[in-house]
């Protein structure tokens, strides 16, 4: 049986007399996440720490004197500044400007050491103790996420985090599921295609598609992310004209809405990603290098560099599951170079979504063309030292069609007539022919 993750959204009924341990336990678990950031930023001397295990050797006893929270709870927030810290590290090392990260989003991440999952109900762990919290579930859960994972005894819970809604006034579980699989055969599985690599493209958009895959599948709005953005933008702007304390809680509720609102989305585009790389056999799913985002990339704002980082790492966290390889190439000539001929000049892209090759008049949509680019790259890095018995390369690339491996040949997939038949375009309306 294969593994599978997903995420799933489920209402939590807390008690009243519980309610304000659950909130100040977000507090401390943000204290702990915002002093890391504090000590871990520029220290000492000019010197950012992106190790969690001196971060934790260093402030765990402190930060467990500070707080009431469990030993995990602590260790859970100072790893949560760490990934930021590691994050800003990238970016000053590219030459951007960025600040010391700083957490007031209202979330608290729980594994099976802080938290006792089961189906009808949760244990959470608190800084008075733990408290006891049923799920609110629909009256006919078949069919829905909570029937098809949350219920279901095939899928056992993984780290998960407990969110809050001030609009509401309720808190959520976005709890994290994995199907359970034999672990031999699964291993086994692994192992026998150790010799057989092929890779996924990905290409990444601040409008049209939020991604596109070297299989030729658009996924996700950018678009709609860009339009939801500014209309929060609009909203907190006028609510900060009020300057009243009222405005100001709403405007945090806003925030936190906006954040879960980003989260949805970006774990439902992992989602399809892996769908896509687990349907055509893939052993790596390759991006771009994030590290320059925003310099890079027409319009990319710090908005839009966030949402690549946390897509990339909710897609790398998932993969793991699967054994499948996330990695990052240079981004040098992606979105210039011809994937039929290999042939490379800033005039083949014609347009934002058109790509025409200047050579061979090969023609199909631009981030399509570079998502198999982007595949590519990483087949070549993986390339050194996979060669069969017959001189033949065994990395391949993923294709709406097949596969290509590096040498050129081209292998149809069952679904493919023929190799010049509707193969190796996208299989959505925004074509590339």
């Amino acid at each position: 049986m294969e593994d599978i993750i997903r995420t799933v959204k489920v209402k939590l009924d807390v008690p009243t007399e519980r309610c304000d341990d659950l909130q100040q336990t977000k507090d401390q678990f943000l204290h702990c996440a915002n002093t890391t950031a504090e000590w871990a930023w520029r220290h000492p001397n000019d010197y950012c720490v992106t190790s969690k295990q001196t971060a934790e050797n260093a402030l765990y006893e402190r930060l467990r004197g500070e707080t009431e929270l469990t030993a995990n709870l602590v260790q859970k927030g100072i790893r949560r500044a760490i990934e930021a810290i590691k994050s800003g590290v990238a970016r000053l090392k590219k030459g951007e400007n960025t600040s010391q990260p700083h957490f007031e989003a209202w979330s608290v991440v729980y594994d099976k050491r802080s938290a006792t999952f089961h189906r009808d109900h949760v244990s959470l762990s608190t800084v008075n103790g733990r408290v006891e919290c049923e799920y609110v579930l629909p009256d006919e859960p078949e069919g829905t996420p909570i029937g098809e994972y949350l219920l279901n005894e095939d899928y056992e819970f993984r780290m998960s985090t407990l969110q809050y809604d001030r609009s509401t006034g309720s808190f959520y579980l976005h709890a994290r599921m994995r199907q359970t699989g034999n672990d031999e055969t699964e291993q086994s599985t692994i192992t026998s295609d150790a010799k057989h690599k092929t890779v996924l493209g990905v290409d990444l958009n601040v409008d049209g598609s939020l991604a596109v895959t070297s299989t030729g599948a658009f996924i996700g709005n950018a678009d709609e992310m860009n339009h939801r953005r500014r209309e929060y933008e609009k909203t907190r702007g006028s609510m900060q004209q009020t300057g009243t304390r009222s405005a100001h809680l709403s405007i945090q509720s806003l925030k936190d809405r906006e954040h879960r609102w980003m989260q949805d989305e970006l774990h439902r585009v992992s989602n399809q990603i892996l769908d896509e790389a687990r349907d055509h056999e893939c052993t790596h799913i390759a991006f771009e290098n994030l590290t320059d985002i925003r310099k890079r990339m027409a319009g990319a704002k710090r908005f839009h560099a966030w949402a690549f980082r946390r897509l990339y790492q909710y897609v790398e966290y998932k993969a793991e599951m699967y054994g499948i390889d996330v990695r990052q190439v240079s981004p040098a000539y992606t979105s210039q170079r011809c994937s039929s001929c290999g042939f490379t000049h800033e005039n083949n892209r014609r347009s934002k979504h058109r790509f025409v090759c200047q050579k061979c008049e090969y023609e199909l949509n631009a981030d399509y063309n570079a998502s198999k680019n982007i595949a590519r790259k990483l087949l070549k890095g993986l390339h050194s030292g996979q060669k069969s018995s017959g001189g033949g390369a065994l990395c391949q690339c993923a294709l709406t069609s097949g596969t290509l491996n590096l040498n050129g040949d081209f292998h149809a997939s069952v679904e493919s007539t023929a190799e010049g038949e509707s193969t190796d375009k996208p299989t959505t309306s925004v074509v590339g022919n």
